[in-house]
C-alpha cells in the first residue's frame, strides 16, 4: 500500500508541468509574472510579520517561512487563473468547445451536449439548473439563432410555461457570451425553479430526447464526461 502512495503526487507534478508548458505558449511571460507575485506577496507579508513580532533569530526564520508559503500560494492562485485562460484559448472557436466548458459545472447542473446539430457545425447544448432550461448555441451567429429558436419551442412545450427556457450564444460578437465567461454567466443567473422542479424538468426532457434520433457528433472537442472535459481543458 505504501509503495503506491507517491504515484498521485507524481501525476499532479506532471499535470502542473504540462499546464505550465501550455500556458507559456499563449502567455510567454508567465514565469516572470509568477516570480513577481511570489516576491511581492511573500516579501510584503514577511515584512509585516517582522514588524508585528520580534526580530530575534526565531522571528526572522518564522517570517521567512511565512513569506515563502504566502508567496507560493499567491503564485499558485495567479497561475491557476492564467492556466485556465490559456486552456480556454486553446479550444475557443472549435466546434463543441462550449460543451467542454459546460462540463466544468459542478453539482446541481444537468448538462447534455449536442441536443441539436446541423451539417454546418452549428450546435445547441442543454443545461438544466435552478435558473431553468438553458440552451447554449455555438456556430454561425445567424444560423445558430434559428436553431436555438426551434429548440426553444420544442423544449417549452415539454417543460411548461412556468419553467424559463433561456438562450445563450457563445462567441465574441455583440450580445454573445465569450467561452471563458460561459459557466460564470450561468452560475449568476437568477434561480427560478426548486430542486424538485428541476428533477421533474429533467425527466420531462428525457421524453423529448427519446422522440428524436441522437444528434451526430461534430468534429471538435465535445467531451462525453466532466472528467474528459477537464483532461481536454488541461491539454
Amino acid at each position: 500500500m505504501s509503495s503506491a502512495a507517491p504515484a498521485p503526487a507524481t501525476g499532479r507534478v506532471a499535470q502542473m508541468r504540462q499546464a505550465y508548458r501550455i500556458t507559456k505558449t499563449s502567455d510567454p511571460n508567465i514565469g516572470l509574472i509568477l516570480l513577481f507575485w511570489f516576491l511581492l506577496v511573500g516579501g510584503l507579508l514577511a515584512a509585516v510579520n517582522l514588524l508585528i513580532f520580534d526580530r530575534s533569530t526565531l522571528g526572522i526564520i518564522l517570517a521567512a517561512v511565512f513569506g515563502v508559503l504566502s508567496g507560493t500560494l499567491a503564485a499558485l492562485i495567479v497561475f491557476g487563473r492564467r492556466a485556465e485562460r490559456a486552456a480556454y484559448a486553446q479550444v475557443e472557436g472549435q466546434p463543441g468547445a462550449a460543451a467542454s466548458a459546460l462540463q466544468m459545472l459542478r453539482r446541481g447542473w444537468d448538462v447534455k451536449p449536442v441536443v441539436a446539430f446541423t451539417k454546418s457545425q452549428d450546435i445547441v447544448h442543454r443545461v438544466v439548473g435552478r435558473p431553468g432550461v438553458i440552451l447554449v448555441g455555438e456556430g454561425n451567429a445567424h444560423r445558430v439563432k434559428s436553431l436555438l429558436a426551434s429548440e426553444k419551442r420544442k423544449h417549452a412545450r415539454f417543460v411548461g410555461e412556468d419553467v424559463p427556457v433561456i438562450e445563450v450564444v457563445v462567441g465574441r460578437d455583440e450580445g454573445q457570451t465569450p467561452l471563458p465567461k460561459l459557466t460564470r454567466k450561468l452560475q449568476r443567473m437568477k434561480k427560478a425553479i426548486s430542486p424538485a422542479e428541476q428533477t421533474t424538468v429533467i425527466n420531462k426532457l428525457k421524453a423529448l430526447d427519446a422522440q428524436r434520433p441522437a444528434a451526430p457528433m461534430p468534429r471538435g472537442p465535445v467531451p462525453t464526461s466532466a472528467k474528459a472535459a477537464r483532461k481536454m481543458m488541461r491539454g
